[in-house]
């Protein structure tokens, strides 16, 4: 009787919509949405619970960091702006120290381009040195001049062993990349220079393009002319 019943058609149930004259709020909502909506509700009051606890229970007497970086804006804890933290003289100090410290560096950095370049430009470079032989007959001669002939032949690529040409692209590489930090080195000394003069007293302007005698893709700017006492 069971299989009977269950092979006779049947009306298919529909989940109930919202009724016309509620449309206006969306679709209806059905049980798996309210435990969800349930559940997002207790999860916000048990926080709110916790944080109510830990305010209720915290010590007066307890200073920490925030207390004096943050300010409350309608209830909203915000940071404090520290644009003011430091004065002109000491913003120059500071710029004048980093300025010295990027000196150093791009001095250095010279330095060992210029080790590495020589260091390479005597690999490169045969030395030319000339030797005199001095022979006590011409059999002695012969068998000198044979030796020094076959000194003299230059050595192939392929006599140069593979770890002597690896060690020594090796050093090109480092030598070309010492080179582009040496240059970006100077480019930020540069910048950090120019910042560090428009920091200081003295009516300037920017020169408009016409104006600029050499184009260039910086900024010119120009100095008034004052009188030095």
């Amino acid at each position: 009787m069971s299989s009977l019943r269950n092979s006779l058609p049947r009306r298919a149930h529909k989940e109930r919509s919202q009724p016309s004259s509620r449309e206006r709020f969306g679709l209806l909502e059905k049980h798996k949405d309210y435990v969800q909506r349930a559940k997002a509700f207790h999860k916000k009051q048990d926080t709110l619970q916790k944080l109510k606890e830990k305010a209720a229970n915290r010590n007066e007497d307890e200073f920490y960091f925030k207390m004096v970086k943050t300010k409350t804006v309608d209830g909203v804890h915000r940071q404090v702006s520290e644009d003011n933290k430091y004065t002109q003289d000491e913003i120059m100090l500071m710029k004048t120290q980093d300025t010295d410290y990027i000196l150093l560096k791009l001095q250095s950095e010279r330095k060992k381009v210029e080790k590495l370049a020589a260091t390479l430009h005597g690999i490169d470079n045969q030395p030319s040195n000339s030797h005199v032989f001095f022979a006590e007959d011409r059999e002695e001669a012969k068998k000198l001049k044979l030796q020094h002939s076959k000194r003299e032949i230059p050595p192939t690529s392929g006599d140069i062993p593979d770890n002597i040409k690896r060690k020594t692209e090796r050093s090109y590489k480092e030598l070309e990349a010492r080179k582009n930090r040496a240059s970006q080195l100077e480019k930020i000394y540069m910048d950090m220079g120019m910042q560090k003069e428009l920091q200081k007293s003295g009516r300037k302007r920017k020169l408009r393009e016409d104006e600029i005698v050499c184009p260039t893709n910086k900024p010119v700017y120009k100095w008034r002319a004052e009188r030095k006492r």
